[in-house]
This record gives C-alpha cells, structure tokens and sequence, in this order.
C-alpha cells in the first residue's frame, strides 16, 4: 500500500491532489507517516518534491487536506504551536476528544466540514464532543474547511482572538 500511494502521488503534479491522497491514507490508517519517509528516502528522487513537502505537514500530525490548510492559517498568527490531532482526557483520565489543534491555554481548534457533520447521527456526535469539551472547560474554536481558504485572515483573526480569550481563563490541559 505504501509503495502504490508514493507512486500515485509522484505521477500527480497538483499539491492539492498529493494532500488528498496522503492524507487519506494515513488518515484511514492504511499506512504510516513513517513508513512512507522511509520509502521516499529508500526509492528514486524523481517526483518526491511534493509528496516530501505535504509529508512534513502529516509527520507534524494532520489527517486531512483542512487540517494542512489550517496549519497554513495557523502559520500567520505568531501563535505558539498547537498540537495536532492530540488525545484530550479530563481530570479522571475519561477521553473528551481528539480536537484538530490543541493549544496548551485550553483552546480545541476543530476543523468541522458539512460533510462529516451534517447526517443527524454526526451532528449529534459533534454536539455530544462539544458538551464533553464544556464540561472540561475547554474553549472550542469551530471553523468551516472554506474558509481556510476563502477567508484566511478572517479565519487567524478568529484564532488570535480565541487563544487570547483562553488565555485569560483558567486553563483546561491534555493529558
């Protein structure tokens, strides 16, 4: 599976579908980020520019093509660096989430698209994590994956303003 996707990606000249496939995988589990280093690194360097590049963005913990696009926006804040894709746990050790970005002042960033929360059992689950997040005192940032491009500094401005108020609280912590 590894050496079929790095050679799909190395025929594929558009950042964007590179993003898609890599991210895909990893994201359903098919392969590893590691294991598909070392393949670029054991394999030819043609064609590995792009798939090296989106990689980088995977290894530091994205698992879908927004998630890459809000790493982007993130870039333009001056923020500290968040966490990525981070299992949450409240002060019993019970699992509150798995939040998009996690910034240590109590702030979930969530990358939430119509697709993966718009049938009623999604939005439920999406309603029930963010009741989860409450009662653990997180402040949770919600933005829509168009945004990220249509509107990215829109979409920083939010995030500066969101960790800001974060900061002035008490801060929840991942475990």
């Amino acid at each position: 599976m590894t050496r079929a996707v790095l050679d799909a990606c190395r025929k594929v000249s558009s950042l964007i579908l590179v993003r898609a496939l890599l991210a895909e995988a990893v994201q359903r589990h098919r392969v590893a980020p590691a294991r598909l280093l070392s393949e670029l690194d054991a394999g030819s360097r043609r064609g590995s520019a792009v798939p090296r590049e989106v990689l980088k963005d995977i290894v530091d913990g994205a698992r879908s093509v927004a998630e890459i696009d809000a790493m982007r926006v993130w870039e333009r804040t001056g923020l500290p660096r968040p966490r990525w894709n981070v299992v949450l746990r409240n002060s019993e050790g019970e699992r509150i989430a798995v939040p998009d970005a996690w910034f240590d002042v109590g702030l979930a960033w969530e990358i939430d698209s119509y697709e993966f929360h718009f049938r009623r059992e999604d939005y439920a689950r999406t309603v029930e994590r963010n009741a989860r997040y409450a009662a653990a005192g997180v402040l949770v940032l919600q933005t829509l994956p168009n945004r990220l491009r249509s509107a990215p500094e829109s979409v920083a401005a939010e995030l500066v303003a969101a960790h800001r108020a974060a900061e002035s609280r008490p801060p929840a912590r991942a475990s």
